[in-house]
């Protein structure tokens, strides 16, 4: 009896398992018999999605009295990555809404959302890659936007929306037709003049319910404006807005370690005349996260300097994500070109992270102008 009382205060003891720790388990148990689904489009994870909100991956990085920190929110994503790249890349859509609704001044949006988001009771993404490429010079925006009475009326469309469903909602900007602005939102896929179109067939990421978004002169009351006018909004959520994505970067990253640790046995002895080998990306990731970690600290820094080093490191995990995937399949050979391999998988993830806004070339416009 002594011996069993000493073993229940030993657990008592423990400390409570980390939000990252609980999503690498729902990840490893309940997402990875999920992950080929997902990858060839079949399964859109919403369950999954729902499950890591209840264990608080979607609210660490909630500011709420005192600063923002992202670093809980990063290591909960690439726990996800290092699972599903697709998955982690939905998880980022989810935060990047929750980033959205937790910096708004519109308080009873905040209000309404906040919990409805954060907890994954309701889920979401973010349409801010035409704005994001529109504020650089590379396309135009999309949206156009007038004043009505209680809100204003928003046309156009958006060729790609990701984490999308016909109960979610995510955010966007649009341009002011009747005066000079740019106006943030949020739209509610719920609504009739709000139509969700499947797109074609990607490479990878096809479960995770990515749309072409058309608004036929929606109605977008008061009580969903994020921000207006969005450009202040947009300079304090940007760096967060990028940061989160180093967590699908870190994870991809380090699934293609294990990939090369596995195939260490039975191909070590020719694989060690490659160049790139798993003890350099151990050193690369590490590096990464270090700086990563540093910078989630303080997501609202407004200093130019902070901005060029969000934008520098974004830029690196994108190019690492890449070299790891390609020595992954290098170090496979011909078993990680089979459709069932995950080394496959995770070069055509990892091609994704280097190309999702902000892509590699728009990132290196970003530190050019800056």
């Amino acid at each position: 009896m002594g011996s069993l009382a000493l073993s229940r205060a030993d657990i008592l003891d423990q400390p409570a398992p980390s939000i990252a720790g609980e999503v690498a388990r729902i990840a490893r148990e309940q997402l990875a018999p999920l992950a080929a689904g997902i990858d060839d489009g079949s399964v859109y994870p919403a369950e999954v999605l729902r499950k890591f909100g209840e264990v608080g991956a979607w609210g660490s990085h909630m500011p709420h009295e005192g600063p923002a920190d992202l670093r809980c929110a990063i290591q909960a994503m690439a726990a996800i990555g290092e699972v599903c790249g697709a998955t982690a890349f939905m998880a980022w859509c989810q935060n990047t809404l929750v980033w959205y609704a937790a910096n708004s001044t519109n308080m009873k949006l905040a209000k309404r959302f906040g919990d409805a988001f954060s907890t994954g009771r309701v889920l979401g993404g973010t349409g801010l890659s035409n704005p994001m490429k529109s504020f650089f010079g590379i396309e135009k925006l999309k949206l156009k936007g007038r004043k009505v009475e209680g809100g204003y009326i928003v046309r156009g469309a958006l060729p790609w929306v990701s984490n999308l469903g016909p109960d979610h909602y995510f955010g966007t900007i649009f341009e002011r037709e009747d005066e000079p602005g740019l106006v943030m939102f949020l739209a509610d896929c719920s609504d009739p003049a709000i139509t969700l179109t499947p797109c074609k067939p990607f490479l990878a990421m096809d479960g995770t319910g990515t749309y072409g978004v058309q608004f036929r002169d929606a109605f977008v009351p008061d009580e969903l404006i994020l921000a207006d006018p969005a450009g202040p909004f947009v300079k304090k959520i940007r760096a967060g807005f990028i940061l989160l994505q180093a967590g699908m970067a870190l994870g991809v990253i380090r699934d293609c370690i294990n990939i090369m640790d596995e195939v260490g046995g039975p191909l070590g002895h020719i694989n060690r005349y490659l160049p790139q080998q798993p003890v350099h990306f151990r050193d690369l990731a590490a590096e990464l996260e270090a700086e990563t970690m540093a910078l989630a600290r303080d997501p609202h820094n407004e200093e130019e300097t902070y901005w060029r080093k969000v934008i520098a490191l974004r830029l690196r995990a994108g190019e690492a994500s890449v070299a790891a995937a390609h020595a992954a399949m290098l170090h496979c050979g011909a078993r990680g070109y089979l459709k069932s391999h995950r080394a496959q998988r995770r070069l055509r993830e990892a091609y994704f992270v280097a190309i999702v806004t902000p892509a590699t070339k728009q990132l290196r416009k970003m530190l050019a102008d800056s």
